[in-house]
């Protein structure tokens, strides 16, 4: 499941530093970009991996999660049953409001820790439903878009996960149109399947953001 974009979410965070908040649509390659990015020195902080964690064996999230939604959504390991509540969450709007209500403060609390003890040149917010968020946009600097065309993410998706064609389609209509999010972007990478390509536009960005987070830092220091 992606993390849950409620504003409680985004609310929450307070970045010290030159921040970038980056999205895009399932299967675009967030991963592949935030380790690049991550790579060459920044500080990257996955809301969705967050979430994981909140929701893995024994999680921080899982008592909550058992008392609200039942002990068959708990896997032998003590984990969430991410299919079984995807397949809740997706069905009603109210489910999926209720645990969204547990979760987000939850990810509000690891997210602004991890930011507060990252160690990176800027910080990267990675936040898979961060356009459709709506908050986010004062909580960071720079909005990052990864893009790729629509039937390239459901290629890359039914590799990974073998999900079906409808089932990632109803994913994909969940989130924002795809012309939504890249209105939205001050910076894009365009990731359709040549890797060096992709590369040397983070590197370029890479380099801008490092300018930017210089001359952040100076302004802040002739202020004090």
């Amino acid at each position: 499941m992606a993390a849950p974009s409620n504003a409680h979410q985004a609310n929450m965070i307070q970045p010290a530093r030159f921040s970038i908040g980056l999205t895009g649509g399932i299967g675009c390659g967030k991963t592949t970009v935030a380790d690049y990015f991550a790579s060459l020195g920044a500080a990257v902080i996955d809301a969705d991996q967050i979430a994981h964690d909140l929701t893995g064996p024994h999680g921080p999230a899982m008592p909550a999660i058992a008392a609200s939604f039942g002990i068959d959504f708990v896997l032998p390991d003590g984990a969430m049953d991410r299919a079984k509540m995807r397949d809740r969450v997706f069905s009603d709007p109210r489910e999926k409001s209720r645990l969204e209500a547990i979760l987000h403060p939850l990810i509000g609390s690891e997210t602004q820790r991890a930011a507060d003890a990252a160690v990176g040149d800027y910080l990267i917010f990675v936040v898979p439903l961060l356009i459709e968020s709506g908050r986010w946009r004062d909580m960071v600097d720079r909005i990052l878009v990864v893009d790729c065309p629509e039937n390239l993410q459901i290629e890359r998706v039914i590799r990974r996960s073998g999900l079906t064609v409808e089932r990632i389609q109803s994913i994909m209509d969940a989130q924002v149109p795809r012309a939504v999010r890249l209105a939205a972007a001050d910076d894009v990478l365009l990731n359709d399947g040549e890797s060096r390509s992709l590369f040397q536009q983070i590197d370029a960005l890479h380099a801008k953001y490092q300018k930017f987070a210089f001359e952040l830092r100076k302004n802040r220091s002739q202020r004090l």
